[in-house]
């Protein structure tokens, strides 16, 4: 499929290459949608295989944005940018400042924040050439490492996840399997050893793994071993498409719910496998919504308890998705689909309607 087939596939709006010999810059902005508002979603620096699998990654995780926004209620559009690069080695301020000002040249049609292999302070480099970034220091007025409300959020999700299939929300007792040990999926961790539950942890890292077992006292997997695990709910939090042919015969889980981008490789065949197999599973863009709730609290001016608190409303959010999937038998990520798609159409007619002033105005000829 060629690119354009690729973005049109998809209904993105606009994609951007931005290359700097200087600095070293590959990196891809996509966005997706700006019905409801700019688009805003986060900076991630991964060493992809190949420029095509870059490009891929940003599609799919700028439309995951888009959905997010809305599920959320936020008066967002979706977009994504990535930088191809090894995180650990190729980082330099030359290059964030170089992506600042392809951002800035996108006029606040995209607003970048951290993301996978990018940090606060990588985002205070980007803000030397950009107002148009979120997720930055305290210290400038931002508010930090969103991961924290991320985590709230996903565990919030968990439990609502826990009442619909067990009843109560208490995970006291529930095994619970965690994919993945940044600062989301540690987060998360603590909150589940804190209200009881029995935790198994797995991360390609093995400082992280060790970090949390020795902090939480939880069980280490490996990372093959936790597809198998015979557990209540599977928390996926590293990177996306691991719901597939291969890894869903091996659940043996009631619940997938977790923090990571795009968990389902096709979304048009693994939530209906997941359907049909009795597993729950909350949409991925509904249940990690916290840190862009986070990171858009900022635009308003930051106030750390409203958004723990909006947080707190991805609960109510999955509540409504799974009584919508019920009402109309079809997997939740197809209810969410639809919730978020609803409201997106509802507000871009709103857009449509022309507000005129002065007498005799021809809104044929509106600006």
């Amino acid at each position: 499929m060629g690119i354009f087939a690729d973005i049109e596939k998809r209904d993105h709006e606009q994609v951007v290459f931005c290359s700097d010999k200087e600095s070293g810059l590959r990196a891809i902005i996509s966005i997706h949608d700006t019905t409801l508002g700019p688009s805003l979603g986060g900076c991630r620096m991964w060493n992809y295989a190949s420029e095509e699998e870059a490009l891929r990654d940003v599609l799919r995780l700028s439309r995951g944005m888009t959905y997010k926004a809305s599920i959320a209620g936020l008066n967002l559009g979706g977009g994504k940018s990535v930088i191809i690069g090894n995180s650990k080695t190729d980082k330099n301020e030359m290059l964030f400042r170089s992506f600042g000002r392809f951002v800035e040249g996108l006029g606040g049609r995209y607003i970048t924040a951290e993301d996978v292999g990018t940090s606060v302070k990588d985002m205070e480099w980007v803000r030397t050439e950009t107002k148009y970034v979120t997720g930055i220091a305290q210290a400038h007025g931002g508010s930090g490492d969103p991961s924290p409300v991320t985590g709230l959020g996903v565990f919030t999700g968990v439990k609502a996840c826990a009442n619909r299939v067990y009843g109560p929300d208490s995970l006291a007792g529930k095994k619970v399997s965690v994919q993945g040990l940044g600062h989301v999926g540690q987060n998360l961790v603590e909150r589940l050893v804190n209200d009881g539950a029995k935790v198994y942890v797995t991360d390609i890292e093995e400082e992280k793994v060790s970090a949390v077992v020795n902090e939480f006292g939880v069980e280490a997997v490996s990372t093959d071993e936790i597809y198998g695990l015979d557990v209540d709910i599977f928390s996926p939090c590293a990177l996306g498409a691991i719901i597939n042919d291969e890894t869903i015969p091996q659940l043996k889980c009631d619940i997938v719910a977790g923090g990571a981008n795009n968990q389902l490789e096709d979304e048009s065949k693994h939530g209906h496998v997941l359907k049909e197999n009795g597993i729950l599973y909350a949409p991925d863009y509904a249940i990690n919504a916290g840190g862009l709730i986070n990171v858009y609290n900022e635009l308003e001016g930051y106030n750390r308890e409203r958004a723990l608190r909006q947080a707190e409303g991805i609960y109510d959010i999955l509540m409504d998705i799974f009584d919508r999937a019920e009402d109309e038998d079809i997997p939740t990520h197809y209810a969410s689909n639809r919730v978020a798609e609803d409201r997106i159409n509802n507000i871009g007619r709103i857009k449509n309607i022309y507000v005129g002033h002065q007498t005799g105005v021809n809104p044929d000829n509106r600006r």
